[in-house]
């Protein structure tokens, strides 16, 4: 016989919904993941997200391993393509670039943002020092602070520079140089804080290097931003190799980095398999994001890297040990 209860609405059982809403986090997840692909981050939400793609990556591990324990072949599937799409993206930055970088002329490039001035002179003079750094490039540098520099030796380790200070704030910066520079006017028109183009005439030719620092993307400012990191020059084929060093307020997970990267350009800490070391922010939590880059064209290689705590600043700096073919 049958049973007929009446006005009883038999429910799923808890594993079916269990599997539903596995199924439901790994299409969000693969949404997610269509956006970093697709460089399809806009806004004042999706800009600053996409730059936690690696830890994006992590999480879509975990969530691979909930899909398998509740069983859901439907989120499996998709969680392995989720896992392998941003393993393409996410692991050659740790793995490195695998080119033979030993041959060229050297160049050692550092660079900081200073913080509206409150970096440690002393451990910025130490760095160049120890580093045998050829090129500096400064972010947020002030009067006072170029003082310091000046006062801690700087000026005696690399006498020419190519100073834009500021009273206060993020506007100022810096290059300093081994070498005679020179200032290149024309070269792009900056959007953001005070950009320099200098030529510097390193032994075996000159180098042209750039200094970087867009604005934030805050709220307020993140089409000012996308302009100031779209507005960079592309990467040269002729002339003077061009080195392009500073804070970028990109990761190598925003779309237009990546299109800056696509012109030519190669980043010297995903070259040398530290492309995820996180430069920013350095207080009251771990930095989790790396938003500070040295970039090399085509006829330049980094054979190696570090990245450096500074105390008084919010941001690491970065060192790049590269070579240049004329």
């Amino acid at each position: 016989m049958d049973e007929v209860v009446q006005g009883t609405v038999r429910k799923p059982p808890r594993r079916v919904w269990r599997r539903r809403l596995a199924t439901a986090v790994a299409v969000l997840f693969a949404a997610g993941t269509a956006v970093r692909l697709g460089g399809l981050e806009s806004g004042v939400l999706l800009v600053p997200l996409v730059s936690f793609t690696p830890y994006f990556g992590v999480a879509a591990l975990l969530m691979l391993g909930v899909a398998a324990l509740v069983r859901s072949r439907a989120a499996v599937a998709i969680m392995l393509a989720v896992c392998v799409c941003l393993a393409w993206v996410v692991l050659p930055r740790a793995l490195g670039g695998g080119t033979d970088a030993a041959s060229g002329r050297p160049l050692r490039v550092l660079t900081a943002n200073l913080n509206g001035g409150r970096g440690d002179a002393e451990t910025v003079v130490e760095y160049v020092r120890s580093l045998n750094v050829d090129v500096l490039s400064l972010q947020e540098l002030t009067w006072a602070e170029r003082d310091r520099l000046a006062a801690a030796g700087l000026e005696t380790l690399l006498p020419y520079q190519l100073t834009k200070p500021e009273t206060w704030g993020p506007v100022g910066s810096g290059i300093y140089a081994r070498y005679p520079l020179r200032e290149r006017t024309g070269v792009f028109q900056p959007v953001g804080h005070h950009m320099p183009v200098a030529e510097v005439a390193a032994p075996g030719g000159a180098v042209e290097v750039v200094l970087v620092h867009p604005v934030a993307p805050v709220p307020s400012t993140v089409p000012e931003w996308e302009a100031g990191v779209g507005t960079l020059p592309p990467a040269p084929s002729t002339g003077a190799p061009r080195i392009l060093a500073g804070d970028f307020n990109a990761t190598l997970d925003h779309a237009v980095f990546r299109r800056l990267l696509g012109t030519g350009y190669a980043d010297a800490a995903a070259a040398t398999g530290k492309g995820l070391v996180p430069t920013w922010p350095m207080r009251r939590i771990p930095p989790l994001v790396a938003i500070d880059h040295v970039l090399t064209d085509g006829r330049g290689r980094a054979v190696d890297t570090r990245i450096l705590d500074l105390p008084g600043s919010d941001h690491r700096a970065l060192f790049a040990d590269l070579r240049l073919r004329t």
